[in-house]
């Protein structure tokens, strides 16, 4: 039987969105993960997933809110 992790929460503010440049699509980065998706709600839904591994969680969101953590600069 698989031992259940204790994850702990961070929020969505952490997750940084930006487009990527001369490309199709956008990316996200937090706690040293880097995912890459065709919107941005993609590229959340698989940062939960990475961050996951090392033991955290992300609340989830809707496809709305995940345009709103976009950020022009890193």
């Amino acid at each position: 039987m698989a031992v259940k992790k204790n994850l702990r929460k961070i929020n969505a503010g952490k997750v940084k969105i930006f487009k990527i440049a001369n490309r199709r699509g956008y990316a996200g980065l937090c706690l040293n993960n880097l995912t890459e998706g065709n919107t941005t709600y993609q590229v959340y839904q698989r940062m939960e997933k990475a961050v996951k591994r090392r033991g955290y969680e992300l609340p989830q969101i809707t496809a709305d809110k995940s345009k709103r953590l976009i950020v022009s600069k890193i």
